[in-house]
């Protein structure tokens, strides 16, 4: 997993409420075992027609939307089932933050785990964001804070473990790994 430290990125505005897993990724696409290409797919019967042709009125089609990192969402982002592909597709488009008024649970804590910073503000800050579309935004998983354009910062909650993860660009299984000499010593401590 890549470092997250800081994200400086303008925002691509979807302020659509309750959008669930299969909207971020049908389950057609469920198949796939690999994250690498599940970005083409994102949002997929939003963003294409029938025949495969984009949807010109479709956010993620449009030209404003192109290199951004930071997809701010409608309330109740993630909603739905527990598929991981959802973050796949997600940081596969190149999105590395999601911002709502509330994220659900599976959905945050998958996020985490694959780089993806799942981030919840208040309604106020929210509406600001809604209000600015492409608007240049900053976000700190040290300092757990959202700059916002015009300045102001909001502080946003993340699991302790998960941004240690985040900041030093490990996941689990490698943090497990890494703790190897410790494990081992236990062991034999408790192996008597």
């Amino acid at each position: 997993m890549e470092k997250v430290t800081t994200i400086t990125s303008r925002t691509v505005v979807l302020p659509v409420e309750n959008v669930d897993t299969d909207q971020i990724i049908p389950a057609r696409f469920l198949k796939a075992t690999s994250k690498v290409g599940l970005g083409s797919k994102l949002f997929a019967d939003w963003r294409f027609a029938g025949d495969g042709t984009p949807k010109a009125d479709f956010v993620l089609n449009q030209p404003a939307s192109a290199g951004a990192n930071v997809l701010v969402a409608g309330d109740n982002f993630g909603c739905g089932s527990s598929r991981e592909h959802a973050p796949w597709a997600l940081y596969d488009y190149g999105f590395r933050a999601v911002i709502s008024t509330s994220i659900a649970d599976i959905f945050r804590n998958n996020s985490l785990k694959n780089g993806l910073v799942p981030i919840v503000v208040d309604a106020a800050t929210h509406a600001k964001l809604l209000a600015a579309p492409g608007a240049e935004v900053k976000v700190s998983v040290a300092d757990q804070t959202l700059t916002l354009a015009d300045g102001t910062t909001a502080k946003f909650p993340i699991d302790p473990f998960a941004r240690y993860c985040l900041l030093n660009g490990v996941d689990e299984l490698e943090f497990l790994l890494s703790q190897e000499a410790a494990i081992a010593a236990f062991e034999s401590r408790t192996n008597r």
